[in-house]
């Protein structure tokens, strides 16, 4: 029995449970997959959006701002890199300046601060491979990156450091009333809770239709990417977007907090929940529309290329609120939904104390310590650091750099990495150039021996994703 049932571990889910953590509960996240962070939240533009996009007046707007306001002393917090390198909306042609204006204007009414549209000239220096059709741009100061990964299980190790449940593999299946409030069918038995949050992102709507009458459909949007090498460092600083036009809404480039290219994404719907692979159709849109803001785009550079999935409902806004008694929507949360997370996080909380009247946590603590890369530190302290645990001076990943000891700490934290890919988004081992070709085996060694399981049990993603087959020996 719980005093709450977070459904879903992205980054709405982990926020919401660290804030509902700062309240005296007992609290349960249970998610379908092996990890967190295995849904919307690990595949999307890891951008913080200044919010002048979205429609003024609405609750989109309104936790937009507030989320991105609320980011940075997060991040110092959780103890994750954030950087506000600003971001331009790009204008190619002058009888689009009513729109600029109208974004401008749109930007100012939701509070951004700092807004202001600059002419050619002045772009040009900001971002010296601007395309020689760029008029004037949009230009927000506020706008950040961060590493979208970094963030969410930052926000899981701090509510389960202050008691929060993380349950995984665990499918809801059904969802009915009960003489507590609300029991919750599972592939892994029942669940009992007095109140239950659905943060279920594209399937978020499957939960809503369970238990109102007011149903809700949230279809998959596509965005495919490219991710450039770390080499095309600095072809831009800033986000560029482009002004939505004749040629459609266009595609952004963007620096990544960890010195790679980001360039995408499309947005094409789809009817798969869980089909995130890139299509022909998809990758060749992002070639055609990059170039619109930017010459040369060196997308011969790409590492990867990536889709992710956003939780778009029809009427494009969030649904935040408590639809029956004990039961909280928080559904159709697409972009600005990453930038938005903090302050999501705040309003549920908010919801669920109200109904349970909680009373606050006094052993809340709200910091974090990141997993610690020898390669920030003074030589000195790195050469201290190896002598006391040779574990750092063992180089996995050499694209990366990333050592022995980091991904022994990625593993044993709470929650922990179970997985070739739980590794990979913690630590950055696999994320190189190659692509994780020479480090994933040594990477399979240590989970099989940190997690005391066999070399066959190692799954790059969970479930049924294992890397080994088979051995040649038992075969012959």
């Amino acid at each position: 029995m719980y005093d709450i049932v977070i459904v879903g571990a992205g980054v709405c889910g982990c926020s919401i449970a660290r804030e509902l953590s700062k309240k005296q509960a007992n609290i349960l996240v249970v998610e379908k997959e092996e990890d967190v962070c295995c849904g919307t939240s690990k595949a999307n533009s890891a951008l913080i959006h200044a919010g002048y996009d979205a429609k003024h007046g609405t609750l989109m707007a309104k936790l937009n701002v507030e989320g991105s306001r609320l980011m940075p002393q997060l991040a110092k917090d959780l103890d994750i890199p954030y950087k506000a390198n600003g971001a331009l909306v790009v204008m190619v042609n002058e009888e689009d300046r009513p729109a600029l204006e109208a974004l401008y204007q749109n930007g100012l009414a939701n509070g951004v601060e700092n807004l202001r549209i600059i002419e050619r000239e002045e772009l040009v220096a900001l971002e010296p491979n601007i395309s020689p059709q760029a008029v004037a741009a949009l230009y927000a100061p506020t706008s950040a990156i961060i590493c979208p990964f970094t963030l969410t299980y930052a926000l899981a190790e701090n509510a389960a450091k202050n008691g929060v449940t993380f349950q995984f593999d665990t499918l809801v299946k059904d969802i009915k009333p009960s003489s507590h409030g609300w029991k919750l069918e599972t592939n892994r038995g029942s669940i009992e809770t007095k109140v239950v949050v659905n943060a279920a992102g594209v399937h978020a709507d499957e939960l809503h239709n369970m238990v109102s009458q007011d149903t809700m459909t949230i279809i998959p949007r596509r965005g495919d990417y490219f991710l450039l090498d770390r080499s095309c460092q600095g072809f831009v600083t800033r986000t560029v977007f482009q002004l939505p036009g004749k040629l459609g809404k266009g595609v952004l480039v963007a620096p990544t907090i960890h010195g790679n290219t980001l360039v995408g994404p499309t947005a094409i719907d789809t009817e798969d929940k869980d089909s995130v692979a890139t299509t022909a159709e998809g990758l060749d849109l992002v070639r055609q529309r990059s170039g619109v803001a930017l010459n040369n785009i060196p997308l011969n550079q790409t590492i990867t290329t990536f889709a992710g999935l956003r939780a778009h409902e029809k009427r494009h806004q969030f649904f935040i609120e408590e639809i029956a008694p004990g039961f909280v929507d928080c559904a159709g949360i697409e972009s600005p939904g990453l930038s938005s997370s903090p302050a999501i996080g705040v309003m549920v909380a908010q919801i669920v104390t109200g109904i349970l009247s909680l009373q606050d946590n006094p052993h809340f603590d709200g910091t974090r310590k990141g997993i610690l890369n020898p390669k920030n530190l003074p030589v000195q302290e790195r050469n201290e650091l190896i002598k006391n645990n040779p574990d750092y001076g063992t180089v996995v990943c050499r694209c990366e750099t990333i050592t022995q000891g980091e991904i022994i700490d990625a593993i044993h934290r709470v929650p922990g990495a179970k997985s070739i890919d739980g590794i990979k988004r913690r630590t950055r081992a696999g994320m190189g150039r190659c692509q994780g070709g020479f480090c994933s085996p040594k990477v399979m060694e240590i989970l099989s021996q940190e997690l005391n399981i066999p070399m066959e049990e190692v799954t790059k993603s969970g479930g049924n994703s294992k890397i080994i087959v088979g051995k040649n020996k038992d075969i012959v």
